[in-house]
């Protein structure tokens, strides 16, 4: 399928535009801890190789920003394209990110960015977060840009997703803007993020949930399986994933299959509109009202990057989703 569907608070990111000192050194760390450039890291199964540490990098997808907020790097962005939903963020963080030149936000109805290789190769970055659609690593290594992208993201996808993909990708941004101890402290804060929720779960658990993604105007509907974030962050919540039987990230399905399979609950993702719009999307597709879960009210809305893909905004998805699983 080729439509791939598309907190830290002020003092964190006072560290971050104030207490970096100079490029490529970790803030506060000791002798021994700063990376040498140039570094190469893997990626998607690329080498990747980074000349210095990244200064003026330019980022075209949502998904990284909590990362870079997380290690306090948010001044070393020099441009930015796509949307950036304000619900994801701090306002220290939208602030910070609404000081980075903006080249477009323009959004196919996929949900994809549209900008061109030649636009994104004229702002010069020494870094590249994410891959816009028909831009390609070898047109921008021509460059000298290197890129670095979601593990969900890359050709192959993950074939096991889970809080370890996150984990491991806190620590590449933080070797590749020598933020090393930082990340560290990153993952322990999702760690105890993630037993908080754990230790909060009251009954009700086992419930069988769809994750979808509504194709507005299109009366169709794409469901995520066992290749998605949404997968394991709905075993942490003590539910199901009705499709985590599918060996995919997400691929289309049919009402009929989705009726058969009979979630007591779904989650639409989206990446643009109001919840009744997303529902409606839904609502519009024949035999959708006789759902379970339409019938019952069990149906909640979702931005995309609460679920997918595995970055830090998961977790605040995770908490999201418990908090209205309890009310249920």
């Amino acid at each position: 399928m080729k439509r791939y569907l598309a907190w830290f608070g002020a003092g964190l990111l006072a560290a971050a535009l104030a207490g970096c000192g100079p490029a490529g050194r970790e803030a506060g760390g000791q002798s021994g801890t700063t990376v040498r450039y140039p570094l190469t890291v893997e990626n998607c199964g690329v080498d990747v190789r980074v000349g210095e540490a990244p200064s003026r990098a330019m980022i075209v997808n949502s998904a990284p920003l909590q990362y870079l907020s997380s290690l306090g790097v948010l001044d070393r962005l020099g441009s930015r394209a796509g949307k950036f939903p304000p619900e994801y963020y701090s306002e220290q963080t939208l602030a910070a990110v609404g000081r980075v030149p903006s080249l477009t936000d323009r959004l196919g109805s996929d949900g994809h960015l549209k900008i061109s290789t030649e636009a994104i190769i004229a702002r010069e970055p020494d870094l590249l977060l994410g891959l816009p659609e028909g831009v390609t690593r070898e047109s921008l290594a021509a460059a000298g840009i290197p890129v670095l992208l979601e593990p969900s993201f890359c050709p192959d996808g993950i074939k096991d997703p889970g809080y370890e993909t996150i984990f491991s990708q806190m620590r590449l941004y933080g070797e590749v803007f020598d933020r090393r101890a930082r990340a560290e402290q990153a993952v322990a804060d999702l760690r105890k993020r993630i037993k908080t929720v754990e230790a909060g779960l009251t009954g009700r658990q086992g419930r069988k949930v769809a994750v979808l993604w509504p194709y507005r105007g299109e009366g169709t509907v794409g469901a995520y399986g066992s290749r998605s974030m949404a997968t394991p962050q709905l075993e942490t919540l003590g539910a199901r994933n009705v499709f985590a039987d599918v060996d995919k990230r997400v691929f289309e399905v049919s009402m009929e299959e989705l009726l058969r399979r009979d979630p007591d609950t779904i989650v639409l993702l989206h990446t643009d509109g109001t919840d009744e719009e997303i529902k409606q999307a839904l609502l519009d597709i024949p035999g959708a009202k006789d759902l379970r879960a339409v019938r019952n009210g069990a149906v909640t809305v979702q931005l995309f990057n609460f679920t997918e893909p595995p970055t830090p905004l998961v977790l605040d998805g995770l908490e999201r989703l418990a908090a209205y699983l309890k009310g249920k």
